[in-house]
C-alpha cells in the first residue's frame, strides 16, 4: 500500500491500467462511480511532472518500443512550486505490467544539487541507492518535457482500489521549470480525459461491469510519449 503524500519516502507496487475517455464517457463513469468510490480530500488538483531524459531522448524512445521492462525519472509538484515547497522525485519502473515506484520528498534546490552530484537525494538507504544508480547509469540527465494535467482522484472506502481522471493534459518542451506557469500544449482533443485504474490485484467485478457497459476499453497511452510524438511531428513538417 502507498503511504500518504506527506511521507518523505514512498515505496509502491501495483497495476496501473489506462483508458482514454470522451467527455460523454467521462460523465457516464463519474455518475456510475457514485456509491462505490469517493473523491479524495484534495479534490481537483493541478499536477506538473518534469521528466528527465538523456539529450538524445533515450528513455522515452525505449519506452515507445513497448519493452517488457521500462523506467523513467520525474520531478512532480502539486500546483506551482517554489524553492521552499515540497516536490517529489519519482523513479518509476514497469515490468511485465506491474508498476514499481520509488518516491522521495525534496525541494527544487536539493534536486538540482543531486543532479550536480553534490548531495544525496535522501539520507542513505535503498531508495537513495536506486535513484543514484539510475542517475549514474544514464549519465547526462536533463529536464526534457513538462507534463501538466488537472486530476480528480477517487478511492474505495475500506479497499485498495484507486482511480484517477486527468483532464486537460498538456505539455511544454521549453520553459522547463515547475515554478513559472501551468500552461502547455494540449495532448488530447478538447473534453477528453485519461482514466487510470490502480489496483494491487484485479479490477473488482462491479467496476469491470461499469467499464464494459460503457464500452470503455484499455488504451496504451503515455503522456510523455504523446508529447514526444507531437514534437517530432512539428519538427518534420
Amino acid at each position: 500500500m502507498m503511504k500518504t503524500v506527506s511521507d518523505p519516502i514512498v515505496v509502491m507496487k501495483r497495476y496501473e491500467i489506462k483508458y482514454l475517455l470522451s467527455a460523454e464517457k467521462t460523465a457516464y463513469l463519474q455518475e456510475r462511480l457514485k456509491g462505490h468510490m469517493q473523491v479524495d480530500s484534495f479534490g481537483l488538483t493541478s499536477i506538473a511532472s518534469l521528466y528527465y531524459d538523456t539529450p538524445d531522448y533515450r528513455l522515452i524512445r525505449n519506452s515507445l518500443e513497448k519493452p517488457a521492462y521500462k523506467e523513467k525519472l520525474r520531478l512532480r509538484s502539486y500546483g506551482l512550486a517554489t524553492d521552499e515547497s515540497p516536490v517529489y522525485l519519482e523513479l518509476k519502473r514497469k515490468a511485465f505490467g506491474v508498476v514499481y515506484k520509488r518516491r522521495v520528498q525534496s525541494t527544487i534546490p536539493q534536486v538540482e544539487r543531486f543532479f550536480e552530484h553534490d548531495v544525496d537525494i535522501c539520507t542513505g538507504g535503498q531508495i537513495n541507492r536506486e535513484i543514484k544508480t539510475f542517475r549514474d547509469y544514464y549519465g547526462e540527465l536533463m529536464p526534457t518535457c513538462l507534463i501538466i494535467y488537472d486530476r480528480t482522484a477517487y478511492f474505495e472506502p475500506d479497499g485498495d482500489l484507486r482511480l484517477t481522471i486527468d483532464s486537460n493534459p498538456r505539455y511544454r518542451m521549453d520553459d522547463l521549470t515547475l515554478e513559472h506557469s501551468m500552461d502547455g500544449i494540449s495532448l488530447l482533443p478538447e473534453g477528453w480525459t485519461i482514466l487510470e485504474v490502480k489496483v494491487q490485484d484485479a479490477i473488482p467485478l462491479w467496476l469491470a461491469e461499469i467499464l464494459s457497459t460503457g464500452k470503455i476499453y484499455k488504451s496504451s497511452f503515455s503522456k510523455y510519449g504523446e508529447a514526444y510524438r507531437q514534437q517530432l511531428y512539428k519538427l518534420a513538417v
